[in-house]
């Protein structure tokens, strides 16, 4: 519900033309300081150089970066030298890459002004950190522009930040189901090593390590942590399929998944971000980047995140969402608890993996134990695992953002009427849907459709589900924080006109008794992106991680 239903479902033309997430241009760098250092004067000479002798230009980058390790070894606090090595090896890796080398097949040699120098690259067969499946470019190469990529801090320190974008022809997937895409984007930090004339090539991951050891001192690894998330929307754009998941939830089936963004690192807890109504992994940009930038936060926290087609009925995805956590404790037993953070209906989703509840529900919707209904076998299975479900109990702590728990306006008015019958169910919850309705009853006031609820419909206050869920309290022992966006139009926190709201989700709605914390921040109902809100986020992971 990142948008008001009507204009998100009416309007799709003219949220197709609306401001990138992120778009990108590609430019090598040039050097611009002065006074030119004796090491400045080694790269501009590189940069001088004909690009079609590699190895002439690519000895003058190392001749400039032996040279400046040479100061730090002698000086550690030059800055001036740390900023020209740096520079001179991300333009290191930037030959390596443009001229096709591979170090890491067979040493390579390059002509220094002083004698040649020979290159290795060690090997690793681990596939996510063999060089051989990877572009490795400097982030200084690219520039950035777009809604999630306004702000683009980088933390000083050793060593070139680069993106490792994984190749066209390898699907990360068939490797690593859990990977973050078929296409991986990812931040390391390359770094050069001399022994007299020889080169040794290699990169750091700085959500792994902090400092480094060089010249026979210790440094802080330089890292961009916004480069690889910048780039990976530019080039993938999951914008593009956020209106088609939700109109036609059956086509992307496959697209419902649960993701890390970083190698599983059995120290560090899991961050499990569940999006919302008509969005994407890609609306936790804003949240992530920040995060990751406070060394605390990312010495002990792993971010992971779920996605799925956001047309589905949201108790439908949860039911999707509880299978693939079973696959994730199959695979990472013994993984530390998971701190979820659901924002709008990724909260909805969030809620139920925090609630028993037994036969409740069912006996709710269908007034007959799940034996006595006569359903398909299919439709049975599909209706049990919605409806019929335990707390999760790798599930640590919740974080609800801008969350309808108890329904939105929106969604049973007029336009969120007009917005669900937009919305194409998949055959197999339609058939499900004409099963229910032979033996499913109704109360005064509930939504009563012809078809089995979608999103929009399980977002309604008078949905049977909805109201029913209420009626079943959260699991004891599971704490739970609250934010709400508040428009700053005032209102009433309670049911009386005019309400409290973010714009698509009233605060009566979003409110939840026995929360540790609530916040209200200043926003509209992209809350999780407003500063206050991944503030107040930051506060409570550090409270956690302090237990």
């Amino acid at each position: 519900m990142k948008r008001t239903l009507i204009s998100a479902l009416l309007s799709a033309t003219l949220l197709a033309g609306c401001s990138q997430y992120s778009s990108v241009s590609e430019k090598r760098p040039a050097y611009t300081y002065r006074p030119f250092t004796p090491v400045g004067a080694l790269i501009v000479k590189a940069l001088e150089t004909a690009s079609n002798k590699p190895e002439v230009v690519l000895g003058r980058y190392l001749d400039a970066a032996s040279v400046a390790a040479r100061q730090l070894q002698s000086h550690p606090g030059d800055a001036t030298a740390v900023r020209d090595y740096n520079f001179a090896v991300g333009r290191v890796f930037e030959v390596i890459h443009d001229s096709k080398l591979q170090p890491w097949l067979a040493p390579v040699t390059a002509t220094g002004e002083s004698g040649t120098w020979q290159i290795t690259f060690p090997a690793d067969k681990r596939p996510n950190r063999n060089p051989a499946n990877f572009h490795l470019l400097p982030a200084d190469r690219y520039h950035f522009s777009g809604t999630y990529v306004k702000e683009h801090p980088v933390k000083a320190g050793l060593g070139a930040p680069l993106i490792a974008t994984s190749r066209q022809d390898l699907d990360a997937t068939q490797i690593d189901r859990f990977a973050q895409g078929k296409r991986v984007y990812y931040g390391v930090t390359g770094l050069l090593r001399f022994d007299g004339r020889r080169c040794t090539v290699a990169y750091e991951d700085p959500l792994s390590v902090e400092t480094v050891k060089f010249a026979g001192h210790t440094f802080p690894l330089a890292a961009d942590f916004v480069a690889p998330i910048g780039l990976a929307l530019a080039r993938e754009n999951p914008k593009k399929l956020e209106l088609a998941r939700l109109l036609s939830p059956g086509k992307f089936a496959e697209t419902a998944r649960l993701a890390r963004l970083q190698p599983y690192d059995p120290a560090k807890i899991p961050v499990l971000c569940v999006h919302g109504l008509m969005d994407s992994q890609a609306t936790w940009t804003p949240i992530i980047t920040t995060l990751r930038n406070d060394p605390a936060i990312r010495s002990r926290y792993q971010f992971w995140f779920y996605s799925y087609p956001s047309g589905y009925p949201y108790p439908h995805s949860a039911a999707i969402f509880r299978k693939q956590l079973d696959e994730i404790r199959a695979q990472y037993p013994g993984h530390k608890k998971i701190v979820l953070i659901g924002h709008s209906m990724g909260g909805c989703i969030s809620r139920l993996m925090i609630t028993d509840s037994g036969e409740k529900l069912w006996m709710d919707i269908f007034k007959k134990r799940p034996a006595e209904v006569e359903v398909s076998p299919e439709s049975k299975k599909l209706f049990t695992d919605a409806l019929i479900f335990r707390h999760r109990d790798e599930v640590g702590r919740v974080i609800f953002i801008s969350a309808p728990l108890r329904g939105s306006e929106l969604a049973s008015n007029w336009m969120g009427r007009i917005g669900s019958m937009l919305v194409k169910s998949p055959a197999t919850l339609l058939s499900a849907g004409q099963d229910a309705f032979k033996v499913a009853t109704f109360q005064s006031g509930d939504l009563k459709l012809k078809r089995i609820p979608n999103s929009v419909d399980t977002l309604a206050p008078n949905n049977r589900f909805v109201k029913a869920i209420q009626t079943i309290p959260i699991t004891p022992g599971i704490p739970y924080h609250v934010i709400s966006g508040d428009r700053g139009k005032g209102g009433n926190k309670d049911y009386t006109k005019p309400v409290m709201s973010d714009g698509i989700v009233p605060y009566w709605s979003s409110h939840m008794d026995g929360a540790q914390s609530e916040l209200v921040v200043p926003s509209s109902h992209s809350a999780h992106q407003n500063p206050q809100a991944i503030a107040e986020v930051k506060r409570i992971l550090k409270q956690h991680a302090a237990r």
